[in-house]
C-alpha cells in the first residue's frame, strides 16, 4: 500500500477528484512540467497533504540534498522529494484535483507508481494525468502540445484540442511507466507533451504554460485563469523578439524553422542539433 511510500498529514475527502503530476527533471524542458503544477497549487489555492519518501525513490548522491549553513550552523536539509496537494472545487465549481509536484524519482519507478495509483484509488480518482515538456524544432511562436492516451476515445477528445498524437521511440520518462501501470489498473490516462524552442534554454515559457492551463481546464472540466501567464509572455516575447533582432545567428536559425514548418518537415530535434541559450546573448560582449 501507499502508507510506507507517501506520508500522509491528513488525508482529504473530494469528490470524483482528477490527478495531475508534474515532475522536475529530464522532462522538464522550459519548467513547463513543474511549472504548471505550481500555477495551479497557487492558483487553485491548493493544500498540502501528503509528501513522498525520499529514501526510497532518490539517489541523494544524484539529486543531492539541498542545505541552509548561517553563521556555521546547519539550520535545515532538503531531500528531492514530492508533495502531494488537494484542491476542493468550492465556489469556483468543475472538478476536486489532486496535484503531485515532485522530482522525477531515480529509483523504484514500479514502486512509486504503485504508491500513486493506489492514492488515487483510495480518493477515488478515476483519471490521471502527467505532464512533461521537450526541446524541438518549434519556434517560440508555437504553442504545439502532443499526447499519449490510453485509449483512442481519449485521444480523440484531445485532438479535438488540437493536440497532436506523438510517434516516438527512445528512452522514456516516468510518465510512460505511469500511464502503462494506469491502464492496466482501468485509470483513464494521457500525458501531455509540450514542444519547447531550444533556442530559449534559460527561460519559461509562459505562453506555453498559458496555453497548458487552459487545455487541461478543457480536458479536465474545470476552470483555470491564467491571465496572469498571458501577461508576463507578452513582455516577455517582446524582449526575445528584440534579442532576435539583434542577432543575425539567432534570425538565420528561425527563418530556417520557419521554411521547414512551411514545408511540412518539422520534426522533433536531433542530437546534436545546435543550441543556442538565449541567456547567452544577455551577456555582455
Amino acid at each position: 500500500m501507499f502508507q510506507e511510500s507517501i506520508e500522509i498529514q491528513d488525508l482529504p475527502d473530494l469528490e470524483d477528484p482528477l490527478f495531475i503530476a508534474g515532475f522536475e527533471g529530464w522532462g522538464n524542458a522550459l519548467d513547463i512540467s513543474r511549472g504548471m503544477v505550481d500555477y495551479m497549487i497557487r492558483k487553485l489555492d491548493a493544500k498540502p497533504f501528503g509528501k513522498i519518501n525520499p529514501d526510497l525513490f532518490y539517489r541523494f548522491d544524484e539529486n543531492r540534498p539541498l542545505v541552509e549553513i548561517q553563521d556555521g550552523k546547519l539550520l535545515r536539509i532538503v531531500p528531492p522529494s514530492g508533495l502531494l496537494y488537494a484542491a476542493k472545487k468550492g465556489e469556483r465549481g468543475g472538478r476536486d484535483i489532486i496535484l503531485l509536484k515532485a522530482t522525477e524519482p531515480s529509483l523504484g519507478w514500479y514502486r512509486f507508481t504503485d504508491a500513486i495509483l493506489s492514492l488515487c484509488q483510495r480518493l477515488g480518482a478515476k483519471t490521471v494525468i502527467s505532464l512533461g515538456s521537450m526541446y524541438d524544432n518549434v519556434l517560440h511562436t508555437d504553442t504545439i502540445v502532443s499526447a499519449v492516451a490510453s485509449s483512442d476515445q481519449v485521444l480523440g477528445r484531445l485532438q479535438e484540442q488540437k493536440v497532436v498524437a506523438v510517434n516516438y521511440r527512445g528512452p522514456s520518462a516516468i510518465h510512460s511507466t505511469i500511464m502503462v501501470e494506469a491502464n492496466s489498473r482501468g485509470f483513464e490516462s494521457f500525458t501531455l507533451w509540450c514542444h519547447c524552442p531550444y533556442y530559449l534554454q534559460g527561460t519559461t515559457h509562459f505562453g506555453l504554460l498559458s496555453h497548458l492551463g487552459s487545455l487541461l481546464a478543457s480536458c479536465g472540466g474545470f476552470s483555470l485563469d491564467t491571465e496572469e501567464l498571458d501577461t508576463t509572455w507578452k513582455d516577455l516575447s517582446k524582449q526575445i523578439q528584440g534579442i532576435i533582432d539583434r542577432n543575425p545567428e539567432l534570425q538565420a536559425m528561425i527563418n530556417d524553422l520557419r521554411k521547414a514548418k512551411v514545408r511540412g518537415s518539422w520534426d522533433m530535434a536531433k542530437k546534436g542539433d545546435k543550441v543556442i541559450h538565449l541567456e547567452d546573448f544577455l551577456k555582455p560582449k
